[in-house]
């Protein structure tokens, strides 16, 4: 067999469908495309309405299958609703990415009840209600991928991050908790711990080109990330590829934790 046939055939999403929250923006836009060009179709959600509507038309430009649901991922009662008008799109979802989140870099002093329950809610118990809604059609289909989104806060503490770091403590055990509940069913569930990159989360670092510097010269490799170097493990984990990973997060740094 030629090897562009085996790869293609094996990273390929094509019949597949996949709900990528926090699609608007940043990660969650750059995964949604990667997944769309490797021939899924695609359903973003968040709760900003123009910025969905632009992954669509981005996605639409590029010859992908595009469609969105806003909604507000902080109340896990829309949930339901949410799982409904998603599987009117396309079908029921065989892919999950939890890129949604948070973070409102407080000092531990200033956390308020309020913060600390909305980073919660939405860094770690959406991925999970969401999770849960949307396994019982991928365990008939004996089918599924979830994708949570960890951080380097997952492993290391960062001044300002105390909620932040604790959710995402959080999806890092959650993650390899959903596997060992879920993957006999042929579910893989993994999770990808970005290091720094360009997005509206980070634009306070990246506005700071000395702190930005500092991060960069931090990793192994010697910059920062760039969006696109996060298509190749968005496919890997969503595709056939993985089908022997699970229960895993996969840093994808630089090397910034290695050092």
């Amino acid at each position: 067999m030629a090897e562009g046939i085996f790869i293609e055939g094996l990273y390929s999403l094509s019949g597949k469908v996949a709900l990528v929250t926090g699609g608007g923006t940043g990660i969650g836009r750059a995964m949604a495309e990667a997944i769309a060009k490797a021939g899924a179709s695609v359903v973003v959600s968040a709760r900003r309405k123009e910025l969905l509507v632009q992954t669509v038309e981005q996605i639409t430009e590029l010859g992908g299958k595009c469609n969105f649901v806003s909604a507000d991922l902080s109340y896990a009662k829309h949930i339901p609703e949410l799982v409904e008008q998603v599987s009117t799109s396309f079908g029921p979802p065989d892919i999950l990415v939890n890129a949604a989140g948070v973070n409102f870099r407080e000092s531990a002093e200033n956390i308020t009840l309020e913060s600390w329950d909305k980073t919660l809610a939405i860094n770690l118990r959406t991925p999970f209600f969401l999770a849960q809604s949307l396994f019982p059609e991928m365990r008939r289909k004996g089918w599924g991928r979830i994708i949570n989104l960890a951080s380097l806060q997952s492993r290391r503490a960062f001044s300002n991050g105390l909620a932040y770091g604790a959710s995402k403590g959080g999806v890092d055990q959650l993650t390899r908790a959903m596997a060992e509940a879920w993957s006999k069913h042929g579910i893989g569930c993994n999770a990808i711990a970005p290091g720094f990159f360009p997005t509206e989360l980070t634009s306070s670092i990246f506005n700071d080109s000395e702190r930005a510097s500092r991060n960069a010269a931090q990793t192994a490799i010697g910059r920062n990330g760039e969006l696109r170097d996060l298509e190749g493990i968005t496919v890997f984990l969503a595709s056939s590829a993985s089908d022997y990973i699970t229960g895993q997060t996969i840093y994808v740094d630089g090397g910034f934790t290695a050092k």
